[in-house]
């Protein structure tokens, strides 16, 4: 037994085993282990804590998204309100004015109807003068003539009390 090989390499395995465990190497081992476990447990919280971070910044995200997205319906809604307001306002303020430039065409040719007919009048009534002035100086006689005069003064004087 003492000359098989086999022997010896059991006995000095087992010597080697019995040297590691004197100087504590299982602990170091299992330490080393223990530590990297501790290391992954704490990346992974890292991680799960990372992710719900994540989650909830992508959720505020979407909240933000979801607000501008309402705000700027919002904000076309309240343009398009606007532009109908001032469509019907313009509208008013054009149907305002032709209807003021309208009364204003009808009153200036109201105007130019009524000096059209005092143009007429006193025209007519230039005519009728030189007439009965041509008519008179043809046909009276001095002393109608004064007569007529007298008798128009006098009903002048009465028209004018």
């Amino acid at each position: 037994m003492l000359n098989d090989p086999t022997f010896w390499v059991a006995v000095g395995m087992v010597g080697f085993i019995a040297g590691l465990v004197y100087l504590g190497v299982p602990k170091l081992a299992v330490k080393a282990l223990d530590d990297r476990a501790e290391a992954i447990k704490n990346e992974l919280e890292t991680a799960r804590k990372l992710k719900e971070e994540a989650q909830h910044m992508l959720a505020e995200y979407e909240r933000k998204q979801k607000a501008a997205v309402e705000e700027a319906q919002g904000i076309i809604d309240q343009a398009k309100e606007e532009a109908e307001a001032l469509a019907v306002e313009t509208e008013k303020k054009l149907t305002e004015t032709i209807d003021r430039r309208t009364k204003m065409a009808e009153n200036k040719i109201l105007q130019a109807q009524l000096q059209a007919r005092k143009n007429v009048q006193a025209y007519a009534a230039d005519i009728a003068v030189a007439a009965t002035e041509e008519i008179l100086s043809n046909d009276l006689s001095k002393a109608k003539a004064n007569s007529l005069i007298d008798d128009s003064i006098a009903a002048l004087k009465s028209r004018l009390n």
